[in-house]
């Protein structure tokens, strides 16, 4: 009898075991229809295997976190190179802790739009180069439909929902109909909230503190108000009070926030790498002015939804997804919305949030499974570094000025 050698995983541990060949074949059949998930959008590279049955082979990732940390943010050309240089071993790692090749995978789903240029480029080269060698479909996807989706690889989430994605990059609310059908609610008019935590974390120093060192600027300015003694000390704007739609603006608030450093500065003299004493209080006031602005918007898409027979009463979900999903002090404030409202709210796991290779897998997956986007025509296929989610309702809500009582926090 024929015997092969495979890695049996039980709980943490792992061993190697010599199986019989066709025990290898029975048990190779039964993961057929195989996803490759590459994601090189910003900073991180992803690879991750899913199978049929949406179950996680294996996955890799390569955060470029603190190299970028190191120089003040993201410096395009240096992304670039990091993921050059890394996404060949990246792929074959995944391929080999699953024990597979690339003739076992039934398609190559890479994320194409949108993201930075550079790093795009590199993530759709090398997938053309693996669907050209071992003539394999690819399935283009949208990295912020696979952001909203990606929640439904662990929890049973029907279409319609209503999802919110906050990250470094983007602020929006949609509906997501279907797996390829998404309508935009509103979206942010300037910068993103995780944009507006790195700036605001850089320029108060933070990474001074030991303790913030490592951790990205978002982490370190929810860290820091956990801390905050008086939050009530300093008073922010809630932005575009006004303004009866589902849009989102974080630049006034960003400057306010500012205003109110160089006056502590001032006040206390401050100089070179020192940091303002009620550094943790000004972070607690940012972050509760973010999360009121953030429910806020999602209490009006809510009513939109309803009035306009979006979402389903026994069907009214919220995805909250994106880095800044992340953030416990924002989640809980989702909380009490969706509380409020008769929603469920749902969160993927923290490593889901972020940039990685198994959400782009699992969209693949979805796509793989209604045969939407697989195509082998790949001269066809090119990067964007804009891209529009879905169809866009921003008019309809705009002209709509729905009338309502914002929800008061109690944070």
């Amino acid at each position: 009898m024929i015997f092969v050698t495979r890695k049996i995983c039980i709980g943490n541990k792992c061993f190697m075991k010599r199986l019989p060949h066709n025990f290898y074949l029975k048990e190779k059949s039964m993961s057929t229809n195989l996803i490759l998930g590459i994601e090189t959008s910003c900073d991180d590279t992803g690879c991750a295997i899913i199978n049929v049955k949406g179950e996680l082979i294996s996955e890799t990732l390569h955060s470029q976190h603190l190299m970028h940390l190191r120089n003040g943010g993201i410096i395009p050309d240096v992304a670039q190179d990091l993921h050059r240089s890394y996404i060949k071993p990246i792929v074959l790692n995944t391929l080999e802790k699953a024990n597979l090749t690339v003739e076992d995978i039934s398609a190559i789903a890479v994320t194409l739009r949108p993201g930075l240029p550079l790093s795009l480029a590199v993530g759709m080269k090398f997938a053309k180069q693996l669907a050209r060698r071992y003539k394999k479909p690819i399935i283009p996807i949208h990295h912020m439909e696979a952001h909203a989706l990606v929640a439904r690889m662990h929890y049973n989430i029907d279409f319609p929902f209503l999802v919110l994605l906050i990250s470094g990059g983007h602020c929006l609310l949609a509906v997501v109909q279907d797996v390829n059908k998404f309508k935009l609610l509103g979206e942010s008019i300037d910068c993103a909230p995780g944009e507006v935590f790195d700036k605001v974390a850089r320029r108060m120093k933070l990474r001074n503190v030991p303790e913030y060192s490592k951790i990205s600027g978002g982490q370190a300015v929810e860290l820091a108000a956990s801390k905050a003694t008086n939050p009530h000390m300093f008073k922010l704007p809630l932005p575009l009070a006004e303004y009866k739609d589902c849009n989102f603006s974080f630049n006034g608030l960003k400057t306010a926030v500012l205003r109110h450093l160089h006056r502590k500065e001032n006040e206390h003299e401050i100089v070179a790498d020192k940091i303002i004493p009620e550094v943790n209080d000004l972070c607690a006031a940012m972050l509760s002015a973010a999360s009121r602005h953030l429910v806020h918007r999602t209490q009006r898409a809510m009513a939109f939804c309803q009035d306009n027979g979006l979402i389903p009463p026994d069907n009214q979900n919220l995805v909250v997804s994106g880095g800044v999903a992340c953030n416990n002090f924002i989640f809980n404030a989702l909380s009490i919305l969706c509380n409020e409202s008769n929603y469920k709210l749902y969160r993927p796991a923290s490593k889901l949030c972020t940039d990685n290779g198994i959400m782009i897998a699992w969209n693949g997956l979805e796509k793989y499974r209604k045969n939407i986007d697989l195509t082998t025509d790949y001269d066809s296929l090119d990067i964007e570094a804009t891209s529009p989610l879905g169809e866009s309702l921003i008019h309809d809500v705009m002209t709509a000025k729905i009338p309502m009582k914002l929800m008061k926090l109690k944070l």
